[in-house]
């Protein structure tokens, strides 16, 4: 039975997905402060977090880049704001997914078991901890990427949007996939999200003419297999 822990200051909303996931086949614990929850997350140790970001303490991106600081627990942030510059925010600050107020419980609940399967997916690959294409080298347990000799700074969507291209090296992926595989099952169809990113990864990469990451116009992005 996973362990979710909810971090809202909302009682009413805590009551409901108490007796709500509960019946759905999660054990949930809750807190209703960002100090709360940190101390939570810290000493219970749960499956994944959901989040609100209006919280009376503490600022919830502030909570959730904290959270992320020092585990790789999965984070939905759930919030009133459905802003699709906070969206981006959350999900740069280390957030895994995004879901707006109101919500309903089975959709939450689908959102937990995506968040959850992801999680132990990535725990279970036997794969190496490093990829290098090219000039680029990942590390996926530290989060880290060096390209040309130097580090680059990416947030963690970045830095798994080039993973999952790495992966797939020389090869299309199409932008379902990726959104699929980064973002969630739920961002299939925003596709304007990975314009943003590419545009923000090629300059990281001064590779504004996308000779390394480079666009397929009808289908979706690839990583150069022999790099720039």
């Amino acid at each position: 039975m996973p362990a979710v822990l909810i971090i809202d200051d909302d009682i009413a909303l805590l009551n409901a997905c108490r007796v709500g996931l509960q019946a759905l086949g999660h054990d949930v614990r809750t807190a209703e402060t960002g100090a709360e929850g940190l101390s939570a997350v810290a000493l219970q140790r749960p499956d994944v977090i959901v989040l609100d970001l209006g919280l009376p303490d503490l600022d919830g991106m502030n909570v959730c880049t904290r959270i992320r600081g020092w585990t790789d627990t999965p984070i939905v942030i759930l919030s009133a704001d459905g802003a699709e510059e906070r969206k981006i925010e959350a999900l740069d600050g280390g957030a895994d997914d995004y879901m707006t107020k109101p919500f309903g419980m089975r959709e939450l609940d689908a959102r937990l078991r995506v968040a959850l399967r992801h999680h132990h997916a990535d725990a279970d690959d036997g794969q190496s901890s490093r990829l290098q294409v090219g000039a680029l080298t990942l590390d996926l347990q530290h989060y880290e990427a060096i390209f040309q000799g130097e580090p680059l700074d990416l947030t963690p969507k970045e830095f798994e949007f080039l993973a999952y291209l790495a992966r797939h090296v020389g090869k299309v992926c199409t932008r379902r996939l990726i959104l699929e595989h980064v973002w969630g099952p739920s961002y299939a169809d925003e596709t304007h999200y990975l314009k943003v990113y590419a545009y923000r990864i090629r300059k990281k990469l001064h590779d504004e003419q996308g000779r390394f990451l480079q666009t397929d116009p009808s289908v979706g992005y690839r990583l150069k297999a022999t790099g720039t």
